[in-house]
């Protein structure tokens, strides 16, 4: 008798990781670009695939994150990244699921300091609402202003984050995705205007 061993998940660690981060570097450097992660995503399993692409691309033993709350993510990321579970004012990533922990999440995030903006957070938010608000951006890596249309956990979000009233070069960064992949990220120096 033949003992066979099936996989779980079929995200490819080098690959598929390397992939995806070149998706959240464009989207980093080309702010409201949207980008989609829904082939690498589908190679995951649970009922956030597409945090877990992300995760697995941005996780290791070295960094930190929080689910808050989610324990069934929390586990799962965990278990495939290796990464330390962490409270969210200490996390290196935050993974809100529920836009009801947008204003805990972005209050207490870290941003870095002087010396040493880099120590700060990414906070990956669920998008799944629709797109009712038109906002206009404007910063680094876009020619001038770009307009979006974006849900209520965007707009909210943004305005948390821009009422932090960071000290140049602190700030944290945002990252949305949505269930079906769709991925944009707002950088720390984007601004935001509504119309």
């Amino acid at each position: 008798m033949t003992l066979q061993l099936t996989k779980k998940h079929n995200f490819d660690l080098v690959y598929d990781s390397q992939k995806v981060f070149r998706l959240v570097l464009y989207a980093m450097s080309n702010p409201a670009s949207f980008v989609n992660i829904k082939e690498y995503a589908d190679k995951l399993y649970g009922d956030f695939p597409e945090f877990m692409a992300l995760a697995m691309t941005f996780l290791d033993y070295e960094v930190s994150f929080n689910t808050f709350e989610n324990h069934m993510l929390s586990e799962e990321i965990a278990l495939l990244t290796h990464a330390g579970r962490e409270i969210y004012e200490n996390a290196d990533f935050i993974f809100v699921c529920n836009p009801g922990d947008l204003k805990n999440a972005i209050e207490n995030a870290k941003c870095g300091t002087l010396a040493d903006p880099h120590k700060s957070t990414t906070v990956i938010i669920r998008n799944d609402g629709d797109p009712v608000y038109r906002l206009f951006l404007s910063g680094p890596g876009i020619d001038g202003r770009t307009a979006i249309s974006a849900s209520q956990t965007v707009k909210d979000a943004i305005e948390l984050r821009d009422a932090q009233n960071y000290e140049y070069p602190q700030g944290i960064d945002l990252l949305f995705i949505s269930q079906t992949g769709e991925m944009f990220a707002i950088p720390r120096l984007t601004r935001m205007e509504v119309h």
